[in-house]
């Protein structure tokens, strides 16, 4: 990870920032009285995960990256609860929501990874890089 100066050269990140425009677009199709129900929970899940990456690398130590990145994992969960919901309450469909379950799970084995290797490091130094 030596060649990381930034947050936004992680590519857990950048997939993070991607399913966060993917998710506005999806719940864009909610019923505009769901505005600030479900469409707001959903996108606010969405930014949480982009945001906790960026908010941990913030902080400086490495300890700290690796808690935020559990709460960046924690509001993939949540986003997908309200995914999930909005199938079921049929706002979108299946072939609506596949591309972002898709992309949820590739961004979950990438925070597992990161964190794992994040720990690694933790043995020699307290520094996120």
């Amino acid at each position: 990870m030596s060649d990381i100066s930034s947050y936004r050269d992680l590519q857990v990140w950048q997939k993070s920032i991607d399913l966060v425009t993917d998710c506005y677009r999806l719940s864009s199709k909610f019923p505009p009285d769901e505005r600030f129900g479900l469409t707001s929970q959903l996108r606010r899940a969405a930014t949480s995960v982009p945001a906790n990456i960026a908010e941990g690398n913030g902080r400086g130590t490495t300890k700290s990256f690796v808690h935020f990145l559990w709460i960046a994992n924690g509001s993939l969960a949540e986003l997908e609860t309200h995914i999930l919901i909005a199938e079921r309450l049929g706002f979108v469909t299946r072939e609506d929501t596949r591309p972002l379950f898709e992309a949820m799970s590739t961004i979950g084995r990438m925070l597992t990874g990161l964190r794992r290797s994040l720990k690694q490091s933790m043995q020699g130094d307290c520094s996120p890089f």
